[in-house]
């Protein structure tokens, strides 16, 4: 279970030519076309998310693309799903959760994610390495559960929750997949993250009380 082990988070700047979305824009020649996100699905395929011009949008007519969002005067949001390419399938086959993947320029994409240790990071590395790429380690750090009067299990959901996109509008990640990357069911993920959401809030409410100073 990924609540029970030690967690970090990495970032990593990799050269990756075989990168799906990066493909698809090159195919259909998409101008000013931005890679936001790159996410592991339930069901094993992985999903871009893309950003591009409104007027590009004749380009994508025939593909298999889902527009999420459009408006006059404004980008193009849609995503596209693939059964990934080797850096993704390297970093989640190894139990790693991959947050994002944000292009940079030419084949330069930064991905993040959270490994359960730091044995699964080293060997996702290892393993890119002997694929031929070059990993570029940005910044790597191990999350410390503060002592205090969150559990540790609701800090862990709390922060994972937060890191993977679930506060986020819209949501990057639902209850049903982030339940599944923790290994617990859906209603146990609720429960620890209403309990957390709860004291945090008492926390907060209480502290307001102790120094307002109308009274």
């Amino acid at each position: 279970m990924l609540l029970e082990q030690a967690l970090y988070h990495v970032t990593i700047e990799v050269e990756n030519p075989q990168c799906k979305s990066l493909e698809l824009i090159s195919k259909l020649g998409i101008n000013n076309c931005r890679l936001i996100d790159v996410r592991r699905l339930p069901g094993g395929s992985v999903k871009h998310l893309i950003s591009f011009p409104l007027n590009e949008v004749d380009k994508v007519s025939g593909e298999k693309l889902k527009i999420l969002s459009r408006s006059k005067g404004s980008n193009i949001l849609a995503s596209f799903e693939t059964d990934g390419c080797n850096v993704c399938n390297s970093i989640l086959s190894k139990g790693a959760f991959l947050i994002s993947g944000k292009h940079l320029e030419g084949y330069k994409i930064i991905y993040e994610f959270i490994v359960p240790g730091h044995e699964v990071f080293k060997e996702i590395i290892s393993t890119l390495e002997s694929l031929g790429f070059k990993p570029k380690i940005l910044s790597l750090y191990k999350h410390e559960p503060k002592e205090g009067f969150l559990t540790e299990k609701q800090e862990n959901v709390l922060w994972l929750a937060l890191k993977m996109g679930y506060f986020d509008y819209p949501r990057k990640v639902n209850t049903k997949e982030l339940a599944k990357a923790l290994g617990i069911v859906p209603s146990t993920f609720s429960e620890i993250l209403r309990g957390g959401i709860r004291k945090l809030l008492e926390k907060y409410f209480e502290s307001k009380t102790l120094t307002n100073k109308d009274f």
